[in-house]
C-alpha cells in the first residue's frame, strides 16, 4: 500500500509517501519563518505560509518519486482532546481532501499528537506496540502531555489524557531559555549542544500536582542565573536538567500506576540527548530516531497504511 501524508504544524510544513510493501519510506519537510528574536507565529502567518509552501514540498517528494497514492493521511488537529482545534492544521486537510478526489482515493483524518507517537514507533522498529497498550509523552513547544495509548479500529491509536504541565510547555520554555541565551529558535538543538559544554550537575525537585508538573519557576531561575553572570552552558545545563527532573517526577507517577506498560517518548523535545540518554537507562523507553521526533509527516502516513 502507498500513503501519502501530511502535516502542517505550527512551525514545520510536512508530507511524507510510504509505501508499506517496499519498507520505503520518503519525506520532505520546511520549518516555517520566525523572525530573530520572535518566539512563534500568529496563526495566520503560520497558515500563509503552510499555503505556500505544501503544494512546493509534494512537488520535491514527487519528484523522488512516482508512486500514486491508495490512501491520503492528513493531521486535522493538534490532540485528542476536546475541541483541539488549530487553524494551520486545515491548510493541509484542504489539500488532502482535494488530492483525495484527484486521485479517487479515501483521505483519512488523525491528530498531530498520534502522528508524533507512530512516528516513533516507526523509525524505532517497534510499530508492533500498536496492538497493545502503552504509555507515551508528547513533549513540544506547544504541548507536554503524558496519555495512554490503546488499539482503536478507526483511530488506530486511542489516546487518553493522563497528565500535563500545569503552565508552560517543555518546548516553549526551552525556546524561552533559548532567546534569553542569544540561540535561535528553535532553541532544543542548540541549547543541548550548549549543555554539552557544562560539567554541573544540578539537583531539582520540581513542583508536582496529582502527576502534573509546573515549569513556570524554571525560566525565573534562568533569568536569575543570566543577571548573576553564570555561564550560558551552566543555564543551558539548569534548564534541561529541570525539564528532565520534571518529566521523570511524571513519568515515575505513571508506572506508580501503570507498572506493567512499555514507554514511548516522542516530540522535540525528547530529542534531547541528556534526556534521551538518562530515561533509556532509567527506563528502558523506546525513543524516536534521529528526525523523527521534530514535527514530520512519517507518522501520519504510517497511520494512513494502518
Amino acid at each position: 500500500m502507498i500513503v501519502l501524508g501530511i502535516d502542517t504544524s505550527n512551525y514545520t510544513t510536512s508530507a511524507a509517501l510510504y509505501d508499506s510493501v517496499a519498507g520505503v519510506l520518503y519525506q520532505k519537510r520546511r520549518l516555517l519563518k520566525v523572525k530573530s528574536g520572535e518566539l512563534g507565529l500568529r496563526q495566520a502567518d503560520a497558515v500563509f505560509q503552510h499555503t505556500i509552501a505544501l503544494p512546493e514540498i509534494i512537488d520535491e517528494l514527487y519528484s523522488e518519486t512516482k508512486l500514486k497514492p491508495d490512501v491520503i493521511a492528513v493531521s486535522v488537529k493538534p490532540d485528542e482532546t476536546e475541541n483541539s482545534y488549530m487553524p494551520c492544521f486545515m491548510t493541509g486537510k484542504c489539500v488532502a481532501d482535494s488530492m483525495g478526489k484527484v486521485f479517487s482515493v479515501p483521505v483519512k483524518y488523525f491528530s498531530h499528537q498520534a502522528g508524533h507517537i507512530a512516528a516513533a514507533l516507526y523509525s524505532a522498529g517497534r510499530l508492533e506496540m500498536l496492538e497493545k497498550e502503552f504509555l507515551a509523552f508528547h513533549v513540544s513547544g506547544g504541548t507536554t502531555q503524558a496519555v495512554k495509548c490503546s488499539p482503536d479500529s478507526e483511530k488506530i491509536i486511542k489516546i487518553e489524557q493522563l497528565s500535563s504541565s500545569l503552565d508552560l510547555k517543555a518546548g516553549q520554555v526551552i525556546d524561552r531559555v533559548g532567546k534569553l541565551l542569544g540561540v535561535p529558535f528553535p532553541a532544543g538543538a542548540a541549547l543541548d549542544k550548549v549543555s554539552r559544554e557544562s560539567s554541573r550537575e544540578y539537583k531539582i525537585k520540581p513542583f508536582m500536582r496529582d502527576g502534573c508538573c509546573s515549569l513556570s519557576g524554571l525560566e525565573n531561575k534562568c533569568e536569575k542565573m543570566y543577571k548573576d553572570g553564570e555561564s550560558k552552558a551552566d543555564i543551558a545545563k539548569y534548564c534541561i536538567d529541570f525539564v528532565s527532573a520534571a518529566l521523570r517526577e511524571m513519568t515515575l507517577a505513571l508506572l506508580e500506576k501503570n507498572p506493567s506498560l512499555p514507554v514511548v517518548y516522542s516530540g522535540g523535545v525528547m530529542s534531547n540527548s541528556l534526556i534521551k540518554e538518562k530515561f533509556t537507562r532509567e527506563f528502558n523507553a523506546v525513543f524516536a530516531e534521529n528526525g523523527f521526533s521534530s514535527d514530520n509527516a512519517a507518522g501520519i502516513a504510517v497511520l494512513g497504511e494502518r
